[in-house]
């Protein structure tokens, strides 16, 4: 928005004018603004030149591919099989994942969501954790007959690292806005 600090009063030719009740029209001046402002910036605007929307999309898109997987492993083996299949690792952290991105992606219409959005993030980041420890727990208990499914579960702690590392960027970003709005 501009601002600018401009004499509006009206000029002694024009008041003579008004005065006098001529029927003639009083000559108008226009006032515009000849020196731009800047507003004043503040920490979400900061947040939001960093686009965080762009990284909560690729969220969504890692949850959506955790999802993925988790319906592979619900298709393609027994739930006993593995630690990933038995808690639903994958399920939980697609959903997680999926949220956290949308509401990264809904901050810029509603900017009192970084509170949230942080909670979410590093929600994900100790589910992913938590998803890590499992899948490592499988890969190293793994039966070398079924390849195929060790293939998976690696896609899937690919997935889990990429989208915990969007996380915890999100999450710092995060945490730098609020600390320096509260401060």
């Amino acid at each position: 928005m501009a601002c600018a600090d401009a004499d509006m009063r009206i000029t002694g030719d024009q008041q003579d004018l008004w005065e006098a009740g001529r029927s003639e029209k009083p000559i108008m001046k226009y006032y515009q603004a000849s020196e731009m402002l800047p507003s004043k910036k503040g920490p979400i605007d900061d947040l939001l030149q960093k686009q965080p929307a762009v990284l909560g999309s690729l969220q969504v898109v890692s949850g959506i591919l955790s999802l993925g997987v988790g319906i592979i492993f619900a298709v393609t083996q027994g739930m006993s099989m593995s630690l990933c299949g038995l808690f639903r690792v994958s399920y939980v952290n697609g959903i997680l994942f999926i949220c956290a991105g949308l509401v990264s992606n809904f901050l810029f219409m509603n900017p009192g969501l970084v509170s949230v959005s942080l909670t979410l993030n590093m929600g994900c980041i100790a589910l992913a954790v938590v998803a890590a420890i499992f899948i490592t727990t499988d890969l190293a208990l793994w039966n070398p007959d079924n390849y195929h499914h060790l293939q998976i579960e690696i896609m899937e702690l690919i997935v889990l690292l990429v989208g915990a590392s969007l996380s915890a960027v999100l999450c710092f970003w995060f945490s730098k806005a609020k600390g320096s709005k509260s401060g």
